[in-house]
C-alpha cells in the first residue's frame, strides 16, 4: 500500500493566525531544548487539533482511517508522515509523527496553543506535529499546483483539487513521487541541521517576491518544477539584490550564497528523482575519500560538479535518463564551476562587486537571456 498523508485546512476563524500560533510553540520548545530544559530532540513538538464543529452532528467520516495512520506513524519510526495545511492562500507540510485521539486533552499542555483552552474547542483528533515547513506563502495559484501533486484514492486517485475537493476533510492522500521533507539527509543539508520551521522563520516575507518572479520572470510551469528550498532560496537572492542594486559599496556575497544554494538544492532533487532508474554501480561515485551512493547522500556544488562532470559512466547514464540530460550533464558542471570561482571567495573572504552580483543574478535568473534555473526546470526523469 502507498504511504498514507493528510491534507486539512485550518479555519481563521479560531484563532487570529492559527499557524502562527502552532509555529510558536514549536520554536518555543526548540529554545527550551536548546536551554537545556527539554532532554531530547524528540520532546520537541506541537499538538495540532482536528476541531469539531459545534454545526456537525455526524461522527468525523475519516476517523478510523486517520487513525489507523497514526497507529502506522507510531509502529514505523522510518516511515515519513505528512499533513498538508492550508487557508487556500499558503500551504504548509507538517511531519506527523502521531495522532491521539480527541475525547481528552493531549499529553503535554505545554505543547497545545492556549487558544484551544480558550475558545473551549472540541477536537476529534491531534496530530502531533514535529516540524512544520512553508511550501508557499500568499499565492493560491502555487497552492493550486503544490496540491497537484498529491492524489486522493477516493475520487479514483485523482489529484487534489483545491477548490471542489476539499470536503470531507481532513483528507487521505498518497504522494506519488515518495517524495521526503523531513529526513535528516534531505533537511539538514539545507537547514544547517534545524528545523524547517527555524529555517522559514529566518525567511520570512519573501512570500510576495516568490509570487512575482513565479508570473512575471519563469512562468507557473518553471518556476513549480523548481523544488520549493530552491524556491525560497532564489525568491531570498532576488529580493536582496533589488533592494540594494542602487547601492555600489554593498557586499552581494549573500545573493551569490543564496543563488548558490538553490542551485545545490535543485541539482541534488534531480539526482535524487532519477537515482532510482540508474544501474547500481553507476549510482556509486566517489565523493572526496569515499563511495557514496546518489540519492542517499546530499552532495555539495562541488561534488556534483566533479561527479556529473568527471565520471563517465554517471553522465552517460543521466543523459540517457533525463529530460534535457545532455545540458545537464555537459553545461551545468561547467556553468557550477564558474559560479564557485565567485562564491567561494566571495563567502570566505572577499566581497563580491555589483557587476559580477548583476552578470551571475541576470545569468541564473533569466534576465535578458534563458536563465540557467529555466534550464533546469526542463530536467527530469524520463
Amino acid at each position: 500500500m502507498s504511504q498514507r498523508h493528510f491534507v486539512d485546512v485550518w479555519n481563521p476563524s479560531y484563532a487570529s493566525n492559527a499557524m502562527e500560533a502552532h509555529l510558536a510553540v514549536l520554536l518555543d520548545a526548540v529554545k527550551r531544548f536548546d536551554a537545556g530544559e527539554l532532554k531530547a530532540d524528540d520532546e520537541i513538538f506541537v499538538w495540532w487539533g482536528k476541531v469539531r464543529s459545534p454545526n456537525r452532528r455526524q461522527p468525523l467520516r475519516h476517523l478510523d482511517a486517520a487513525l489507523q495512520v497514526g497507529a502506522e506513524l507510531e509502529a514505523d519510526e522510518e516511515r515519513e508522515g505528512h499533513l498538508y495545511l492550508t487557508d487556500y492562500r499558503s500551504l504548509y507540510v507538517a511531519h506527523v509523527g502521531g495522532i491521539c485521539r480527541g475525547d481528552a486533552a493531549p499529553p503535554g499542555s505545554a505543547n497545545v496553543p492556549d487558544y484551544y483552552a480558550r475558545g473551549r474547542l472540541e477536537c476529534d483528533f491531534w496530530y502531533k506535529l514535529m516540524d512544520i515547513r512553508r511550501l508557499v506563502a500568499d499565492d493560491t495559484m502555487a497552492v493550486i499546483a503544490e496540491l497537484k501533486q498529491l492524489s486522493n484514492p477516493e475520487y479514483h486517485d485523482r489529484p487534489v483539487s483545491l477548490y471542489g475537493g476539499m470536503v470531507d476533510l481532513p483528507l487521505i492522500v498518497v504522494r506519488p513521487d515518495g517524495k521526503r521533507f523531513f529526513a535528516p539527509e534531505v533537511r539538514d543539508p539545507v537547514t544547517e541541521d534545524r528545523l524547517w520551521a527555524e529555517f522559514d522563520a529566518e525567511a520570512g516575507g519573501i512570500g510576495a517576491m516568490e509570487k512575482e518572479l513565479r508570473e512575471n520572470l519563469f512562468g507557473d510551469l518553471a518556476w513549480m518544477s523548481l523544488e520549493p528550498a530552491a524556491r525560497t532560496f532564489i525568491a531570498t537572492a532576488e529580493k536582496i539584490f533589488r533592494d540594494h542594486r542602487s547601492d555600489a559599496a554593498f557586499d552581494f556575497a549573500p545573493v551569490i550564497g543564496s543563488l548558490a544554494k538553490a542551485l545545490e538544492v535543485t541539482c541534488n532533487d534531480i539526482l535524487t528523482r532519477v537515482a532510482g532508474s540508474l544501474p547500481p554501480e553507476v549510482r556509486r561515485v566517489r565523493v572526496e575519500d569515499r563511495d557514496v551512493e546518489l540519492g542517499r547522500r546530499h552532495l555539495t556544488l562541488g561534488q556534483f560538479a566533479r561527479a556529473v562532470g568527471g565520471e563517465r559512466n554517471l553522465n552517460r547514464a543521466l543523459a540517457q535518463r533525463l529530460e534535457h540530460g545532455g545540458w545537464f550533464v555537459g553545461s551545468l558542471p561547467v556553468i557550477v564551476e564558474d559560479l564557485l570561482k565567485v562564491r567561494n571567495p566571495g563567502v570566505h573572504e572577499t566581497r563580491v562587486d555589483r557587476e559580477t552580483a548583476t552578470r551571475l543574478r541576470n545569468q541564473f535568473v533569466g534576465v535578458g537571456s534563458q536563465g540557467v534555473f529555466q534550464e533546469l526546470a526542463r530536467v527530469r526523469p524520463k
